[in-house]
């Protein structure tokens, strides 16, 4: 063995044991300083060799012996404090990883609160504010003399990631604020970013090095989940170091290929979370995605079709840097075909998220805004395929939204892949979707930076183009004459006040008709188009004033206006058909509700039809649940319901009209010198009367149930009619709401929960919201104690199923309608607890 290193060995034994059993303080301090040389902080410092020697062999060894001496009564040995900061200074000055790890070890092995603990607890602090960390990277970055120990990085590993943990559970409620988790990786991020600028240190000196440990680090903090605290102080100023430096790029590219597989996604997921711009991701990730399958793999299919939950601009920043390099382009190529694919996939239509499907049109749009024309061109037949499959299954989607999905990307596509026409058109709602879609379909001007760093600012493709100006003359400086006042402006009548013409009615050729058989009349065989219009406005107010009239003709007229078509254009004439069906309906609803209910399985019907008789049994029936008083009421107020809108009382008295006049004036003065001590908050009197829906809610409710399996030769509802099959399941939920305390709301309970148990496994949405809808009107409109007497069997099955609907299903809104089924269930099992306990 080299004399040196002999010497080194002997010389460290002997101040361990003198460390170990000296109480003098100055043989405790010049042993110290023997040591210090080992560091090369004294001014006759040892040889490399024996420093080496030391710092690999004999330095955790004198750690360890310093760790054990720790006390008040050692530390005050040396007044003054000399031998503390002489303590200290062997963990901050020496080998940063040892050091580390012997405090961490120090601090596990402590038990409970002590003065070494918080000691320790204290240095470490230090340590980390000192910068020791990024030493402790930088060291493990650097070129190597000798191999290194796998076990002894993975331990350094596990302790730099996890020190927050393991501060956490020693310390407990004496932890310090540095090591929280919030305020740790924050720093951590700066250390790496230092631990880096020693690596671009080491390339420009001609040394060769590696970031391995740093990109370890990096992975493991991010899939423990700190990748915002961490690459929010990361990834700003790498994106600053990265903009003039292709160094700075080089170190960036290898610290993200050198993360181990099982942390790419986490760490990819982070830096385009991070990143503000598709051209700062570039710098970042280099080619990666074409270099490394798994995050080929990640950027390609898993932030696009697994995921959805990811904004915006990050969806951008992700496409945006797979356009930036012609090697990538490709890729982008392809994405677009498999998003369209997934896009126009009736399966996945039906059973996808909403969100998810509006994430993936996000994604289309995005990627043909990047796209120039002759790749699309080359594509345009496939596309056009895949676009034409997506409009027609979304354009039968029962959800207007999952509707207007494919109208927005539909008019793009076509636009784009076909600029020279013709264009696909829709009419939908312009709200903050639409308009969101719309904006991310700008093309990106090609070579054009600024517009990857602040968006496009081009118009919508799907808006109109301007209306053309007329050009202005600019070739003459002489500004333009002018014009004169004419004869008709001198002679002005402007400074007239003008007649107030509010009152004024339209003069119309024909009278309104004054009895129901005439408007039969005239909205059958009239050819007067004004008096086919007047009959259509006053209709409803008629059925109302004269009921006994009505329902002579009740089902004739329900078939007119059934069957009825706009011949004018008539300022709100759906609204105009709709009253006048539901004043039938509530006049005569026995006969009335027979007829609508037989004609909704009928042949020879349209969807809208079909679905207006659905619209005129619920509105109806609310009218009819309702006290006589509130009826009255609604129907007076109605909008549009003509003159004669309001039924008149049965009976009237002479004076009746003077008689509220004096009664007020005559309390008005009792009131005024009433002397009252206390007075209570006014109450008003609810009115109280029979529930009319309670005699007729079967012809409501159970003819609607009897055919809805049944096909008829233009009527699927267990087909293609999905949307129809949705307003069904919706009408019956309501019209079980509004039979509550009625004498066959258990038996129309019973009925529909044998509805919903038979459709509950519906691939629709808007059905599946339905059948959960009508579960919630069953256990609000039926007693509890029938509920649980004559449906125990019902109850339990559809228990299981919305716990598994409230768990499983991919829409929000059922899960959420699903939860609150299942919290009517918990109540009214306390309401009958509560009801038999003693």
């Amino acid at each position: 063995m080299d004399p040196a290193l002999s010497a080194v060995r002997l010389t460290v034994q002997e101040a361990v044991h003198t460390l170990s059993s000296s109480e003098d303080a100055g043989h405790i301090l010049s042993t110290l300083g023997t040591l210090e040389r080992y560091l090369g902080r004294t001014e006759d410092p040892a040889l490399p060799k024996e420093k080496e020697e030391f710092a690999t062999t004999h330095f955790s060894i004198v750690l360890r012996c310093l760790v054990s001496k720790l006390s008040p009564s050692w530390l005050e040995l040396v007044p003054g404090g000399q031998l503390e900061r002489l303590w200290e200074s062997f963990f901050l000055d020496g080998p940063p990883d040892q050091a580390f790890l012997v405090l961490m070890e120090a601090i596990e092995s402590t038990a409970g609160p002590s003065f070494r603990l918080m000691k320790m607890a204290r240095l470490l602090e230090t340590f980390l504010s000192k910068g020791r960390v990024a030493a402790l990277m930088a060291e493990q970055c650097r070129p190597q003399t000798k191999p290194r120990f796998p076990l002894f990085q993975e331990t350094l590993l596990s302790k730099v990631v996890g020190l927050p943990d393991l501060l956490g559970n020693c310390l407990q409620q004496d932890n310090l604020t540095q090591f929280f988790p919030q305020n740790y990786f924050p720093l951590l991020g700066q250390e790496v970013v230092q631990a880096l600028k020693a690596v671009v240190n080491f390339l420009q000196d001609g040394l060769d090095c590696s970031v391995s440990f740093v990109s370890r680090v990096l992975g493991k903090v991010c899939i423990q989940g700190r990748k915002k605290e961490i690459l929010g102080v990361l990834v700003p100023q790498l994106t600053v170091l990265t903009q003039d430096s292709c160094v700075w790029q080089r170190v960036c590219w290898r610290l993200v290929e050198q993360v181990p597989d099982r942390a790419v996604e986490a760490v990819l997921t982070g830096l385009i979370e991070a990143s503000p711009r598709p051209e700062v991701l570039s710098r970042l990730l280099g080619n990666l995605v074409v270099k490394n399958k798994k995050a080929q793999f990640v950027m390609t299919r898993k932030l696009l079709f697994l995921q959805y939950q990811h904004t915006t601009p990050m969806l951008q920043s992700l496409l945006g840097h797979l356009a930036i390099d012609s090697q990538r382009r490709p890729l982008l190529i392809q994405v677009l075909k498999e998003l369209l694919e997934t896009w126009g996939n009736s399966s996945a239509v039906r059973h996808a998220p909403l969100e998810q499907q509006c994430y993936i049109s996000k994604a289309i749009l995005v990627c043909l805004a990047h796209l120039r024309e002759p790749e699309l061109q080359d594509t345009r037949d496939e596309l056009l395929g895949s676009m034409m499959a997506g409009v027609k299954c979304r354009l039968d989607s029962s959800l207007p939204p999952v509707r207007r999905l494919g109208m927005i990307v539909a008019e793009v596509i076509s636009f784009r892949i076909q600029p020279e026409g013709p264009h696909l058109r829709f009419q939908y709602e312009d709200d903050e979707m639409s308009r969101e879609l719309l904006a991310l379909a700008n093309p990106w001007p090609v070579g054009d930076r600024s517009s990857e760093a602040g968006g496009p600012s081009l118009p919508p493709v799907a808006t109109e183009l301007p209306i053309e100006t007329p050009a202005k003359t600019v070739d003459s400086d002489v500004p333009p004459a002018q014009p004169q006042a004419s004869d008709s402006e001198l002679d002005s009548d402007d400074e007239f006040i003008p007649y107030d013409m509010s009152g004024d009615k339209e003069l119309k050729g024909s009278k309104e008709p004054l009895y129901i058989r005439d408007c039969v009349e005239a909205l059958t065989t009239s050819e007067d188009m004004e008096r086919w219009e007047a009959s259509l406005k006053v209709l409803e107010g008629l059925v109302y004033r004269s009921p006994e009239a009505t329902r002579e003709v009740s089902v004739e007229l329900a078939k007119v206006l059934l069957h009825l078509e706009e011949k004018t254009c008539v300022a709100e004439f759906e609204q105009l058909r709709q009253r006048a069906l539901v004043a039938l309906t509530v006049t005569d609803p026995e006969r009335v509700a027979k007829y609508l209910t037989s004609q909704f399985y009928g042949l020879n019907y349209s969807l809208r039809q079909r679905m207006d008789i659905l619209d005129v049994l619920v509105l109806a029936a609310q009218a009819l649940s309702r006290p006589r008083g509130l009826q009255r009421r609604s129907q007076h107020t109605s909008p549009g319901s003509g003159t004669l809108c309001s039924p008149t009382p049965a009976t009237s008295q002479p004076g009746d009209a003077l008689a509220p006049d004096w009664r007020v004036v005559v309390e008005e003065r009792i009131r005024s010198k009433t002397r009252r001590f206390s007075k209570g908050c006014p109450r008003k009197e609810l009115s109280g009367g029979p529930n009319e829906f309670n005699s007729v809610a079967g012809y409501f409710f159970f003819p609607l149930l009897q055919h809805f399996d049944r096909p008829l030769v233009t009527f699927d509802l267990l087909g293609d009619d999905q949307l129809v099959l949705g307003r069904l399941t919706h009408t019956l939920a309501s019209l079980m709401y509004l039979a509550v305390n009625t004498t066959v709301a258990v038996t129309m309970g019973k009925a529909l929960l044998e509805f919903v148990w038979a459709l509950r496994f519906h691939v629709d949405t808007y059905v599946r919201r339905g059948l959960l809808s009508a579960v919630s009107s069953v256990l609000l409109s039926v007693p509890t104690e029938r509920l649980l007497g004559d449906l125990p069997d019902e109850l339990l099955e559809a228990r299981s199923w919305l716990a598994d609907v409230a768990e499983k299903d991919a829409d929000e809104d059922c899960r959420e309608l699903a939860v609150r089924a299942l919290l009517l269930l918990e109540r009214l099992k306390d309401k009958l607890l509560s009801i038999s306990s003693p």
